[in-house]
């Protein structure tokens, strides 16, 4: 037993990607979680017409930790449009005598939860017994967290899960001595990897679809859009996954190191994947977002899912997925070459 186990101890030490991730990918992830879940700086903007509001109000409002934005009376009763066209403003308080205070937000979002928290801290001072009205451009209230989050969650397990199969079907493959074999053949390195990506693309296409149409018709997903562009939204998304799951293949010898690069490759995706909105992300680190696959295709289905956007107003996330996959397939070609000698 003693033997087994100094040999197991020497051969970890002796690989790198997994001490790499026993002892630096859980302080990676905890230094990110750290930085995305910590406190923020953000300071919400609300927008009030100050004219017709007491002024002891305003000057309340003045002490809490938000900016205010001096908008008209029309501005303010038609707050949901202003919200529409204006989404700097986190949210809009009305106050009248016939429906009391009014809160209206863009949807529900830990920003907009930021700035009624600070109205509410103000209007507290005034009238601790003060009831609000809230209310939303796009989502409720009431909303389960699924409904709201739902499209985080379709592109997430899409982008994981073909990921994982495409990555070890190619170790496998290399390991088996297949694709070596097949290298041997006229065939181009291009047309290697194209067909590679074809085939498995084929079962992540069925995989997105699956996923798409079980959600809205089974589990009641809620979109405001038409389903036809999640569904090519989730198809480029499974089709960007099997090219980056070749990409770790071509690096890792074993289906081992495929899983080893984990941490480092898929679950910083998580976090800029939309369960944090990027600009209470501090430090700027939102950014690293454009960095990421996954946070195109969860924009995309979000666009359409929960503001019902077309084609122009998500086109740009979906030529963001198509430039991955061909940046991805670039490099795996080139790898095949510079890598493994081929």
């Amino acid at each position: 037993m003693i033997h087994l186990a100094k040999r197991v101890i020497r051969q970890t030490l002796n690989d790198k990607r997994s001490i790499m991730m026993i002892l630096v990918a859980p302080l990676l992830i905890l230094t990110l979680i750290y930085f995305l879940l910590g406190d923020s700086d953000y300071v919400p903007t609300v927008g009030v017409n100050q004219g017709a509001i007491p002024e002891s109000l305003t000057t309340a409002l003045e002490e809490q930790d938000l900016v205010i934005a001096d908008l008209t009376d029309n501005e303010v009763q038609q707050a949901e449009k202003y919200l529409n066209d204006h989404q700097g403003i986190d949210a809009i308080m009305e106050s009248s005598q016939d429906s009391g205070m009014t809160i209206t937000m863009y949807e529900p979002s830990s920003k907009g939860a930021k700035a009624v928290n600070e109205i509410q801290k103000a209007v507290a001072s005034l009238n601790p017994s003060a009831q609000f009205t809230m209310k939303y451009v796009y989502g409720t209230q009431e909303q389960s967290t699924f409904d709201s989050l739902g499209y985080v969650f379709l592109a997430l397990f899409s982008f994981f899960l073909v990921f994982i199969i495409s990555g070890m079907a190619l170790v496998r493959e290399r390991s088996g001595g297949t694709l070596e074999r097949l290298l041997m053949t006229p065939s181009k390195r291009g047309e290697v990897i194209l067909g590679y990506t074809a085939g498995y693309g084929v079962f992540a296409i069925l995989q997105a679809l699956l996923i798409v149409l079980y959600s809205i018709f089974v589990l009641q997903l809620s979109s405001a859009g038409n389903i036809g562009w999640i569904l090519l939204t989730m198809v480029l998304l499974a089709v960007t996954a099997v090219s980056f799951g070749a990409t770790i293949s071509i690096f890792s010898t074993s289906e081992l190191q495929v899983v080893q690069m984990i941490p480092f490759t898929i679950i910083p995706q998580v976090f800029f994947s939309g369960l944090i909105p990027l600009d209470l992300i501090p430090y700027h680190l939102g950014n690293l977002s454009y960095i990421m696959p996954i946070y195109y295709g969860a924009a995309a289905i979000k666009g359409v899912m929960v503001y019902g956007n077309g084609f122009m107003e998500i086109w740009g996330y979906l030529a963001g997925l198509i430039t991955f996959a061909i940046l991805l397939f670039l490099i795996n070609t080139r790898a095949l070459k510079k890598f493994r000698q081929m």
